[in-house]
């Protein structure tokens, strides 16, 4: 453990790309095999769900601490972060966790599942005067469930290669996907040549990156493709061993969940591996996202949702075929085998190939992505006709053109404290739009201001708040912001009777009054587009 808890704070003491990679190179280097398949399991970002309540370990901490435990709740509300109130609290005992991660995690983290609450506080009060401070901060933040630290899983993925010697492509294909964190798993993450049994393992994902310059910049034309962007689940559709496997680009297996693609999938031919985006879909166009949030949050699918949601995969690229890896290969070659194997396949419509916008020139690439939202697009994906499949988001080949986000000026009419760096500031913000002379809450949105904008607002809530309840505080309606947002739909749930995606602050609207804001009738137009 006290390794890992100074590979924690090494990383969390510093931004530099060099540093956080040496540092991790470091430990895996050094690291027994159990206890580097445990760090991976957490840096890459699969945690325990938490195995004890927040109100146990508050009850539990402030009797540790010889404090009232409304003493414990205002620390909480100042620090904002449970794990970190937890380990500031309690007294400095002096102990070391000298047990390796991988007995901390196997031996006293996973079997406090089930226990009763005896066992549970019990071995909790033990724990923490058995570590150090520094040790039993990531062990709160593993027990809360709430461990995160300044690592990507690229920067692990390059630091076991640097550590190993294996190439970064072979290390991030070998961590997609299922796996346990054991010492075999991460002998055969670092092995220099090793045959992959798992048939079911994707391939990473390559992400296209924001366009930065003009088209221009990129050179000629006819040496890139225009896609559109769609607002769906990245996923790859997996054919290999007999068997099909849906997997989205969070790493989920979608298993039962589009039962109608993965029908189709099953038609591929040995050794098929299709990268594209899972869209409810009708003719020729895509149904709203919210059509598929309809299908998301089933358990089971009936006759009658399929039949309303049908979704299919629009196919963007072809990683495998023949069981052999086609990524090397230039992307003009893969979309041609790709264009032939689904024109040879009978998929029923459910397998669709991403259709290429016809442009002449970035004259006419710039008009089509005018007209992204009357297909239902977001904008645009242009890909190098000579490209590679990468892994991760890399400038250079695939660059995403969103069209510009829908914007509304509202009000902000709520606030709540936000956490980590900004706990004790009012980062959390509802806002509102006017209706019949009344404000009604509209959005949410958390980013998009700078630190001493914050610091203002913040200042504005604590003078002007009118009613509180619990964190929430109800302020003068004063404040116009400009949100941003890429989409929006009709919705029952919300009092407004409207639901946007990817909410965020634009800029302060510092030259508007209140009642200079946007009202509802104003955002309803905005679902026909023009």
């Amino acid at each position: 453990m006290k390794a890992f808890a100074r590979l924690y704070t090494a990383l969390d003491e510093t931004t530099a790309t060099g540093e956080k990679i040496a540092a991790l190179a470091a430990y895996f280097s050094a690291a027994p095999p159990s206890d580097a398949a445990w760090a991976i399991h957490f840096l890459t970002g699969r945690r325990p769900k938490r195995l004890v309540s927040s109100a146990k370990l508050a009850a539990w901490c402030a009797e540790a601490a010889a404090i009232p435990l409304w003493l414990f709740d205002e620390s909480h509300a100042a620090v904002g972060d449970l794990a970190e109130t937890i380990t500031l609290l309690l007294p400095d005992t002096g102990g070391a966790g000298d047990e390796s991660l991988s007995h901390w995690v196997e031996q006293r983290l996973l079997p406090l599942k089930g226990q009763d609450e005896a066992v549970q506080r019990a071995e909790m009060l033990r724990t923490w005067t058995e570590l150090d401070r520094r040790e039993r901060f990531v062990w709160n933040k593993l027990i809360t469930g709430t461990f995160r630290v300044g690592a990507s899983s690229r920067l692990v993925e390059r630091a076991l290669a640097l550590a190993s010697g294996v190439p970064e492509g072979a290390i991030a294909h070998r961590l997609m996907g299922g796996w346990e964190p054991t010492p075999e798993f991460f002998a055969r993450l670092v092995a220099p040549d090793v045959r992959d049994a798992d048939v079911s393992r994707p391939y990473p994902f390559y992400l296209a990156y924001p366009l930065e310059g003009p088209l221009e910049a990129l050179g000629p034309a006819e040496e890139w493709i225009a896609e559109w962007k769609w607002d769906g689940i990245r996923s790859q559709l997996i054919r290999r061993a007999g068997r099909t496997f849906l997997w989205s680009r969070g790493e989920e297996l979608l298993s039962g969940r589009f039962p109608e693609v993965e029908e189709a999938g099953s038609l591929l031919p040995e050794g098929t591996v299709l990268d594209g985006e899972l869209l409810p879909w009708v003719g020729d166009m895509p149904l709203p996202f919210a059509q598929m949030q309809r299908r998301i949050g089933r358990k089971v699918l009936g006759r009658k949702i399929l039949a309303e949601v049908p979704v299919v995969l629009v196919a963007y690229d072809l990683l495998e075929q023949d069981g052999h890896d086609l990524r090397a290969i230039p992307l003009a070659d893969r979309r041609r085998r790709l264009d032939a194997l689904l024109a040879a396949t009978p998929s029923a419509g459910r397998l669709v190939l991403s259709h290429l916008v016809e442009a002449a020139d970035w004259t006419e690439i710039t008009e089509a992505r005018r007209r992204a939202r009357d297909v239902g697009a977001e904008g645009l994906i242009l890909k190098r006709l000579g490209s590679e499949y990468g892994v991760g988001r890399r400038k250079g080949d695939w660059w995403k053109w969103k069209i510009e986000p829908f914007s509304v000026d509202a009000v902000l009419m709520y606030a709540m404290p936000g956490s980590g760096r900004r706990a004790g500031l009012y980062t959390d913000y509802t806002f509102g739009v006017w209706d019949d002379g009344r404000l009604v809450p509209f959005a949410k949105a958390y980013s998009g201001l700078t630190d001493e904008e914050i610091r203002r607002v913040d200042a504005f809530v604590r003078r002007n708040t009118q009613e509180k309840h619990g964190p929430v505080r109800v302020v003068k309606p004063e404040l116009v912001f400009e949100l941003a947002f890429e989409g929006i739909q009709v919705s029952s749930r919300h009092k407004s009777g409207i639901a946007v995606r990817f909410p965020r602050m634009a800029r302060w609207r510092t030259d508007k009054r209140a009642e200079d804001a946007d009202s509802l009738q104003t955002v309803r137009a905005l679902l026909t587009p023009p």
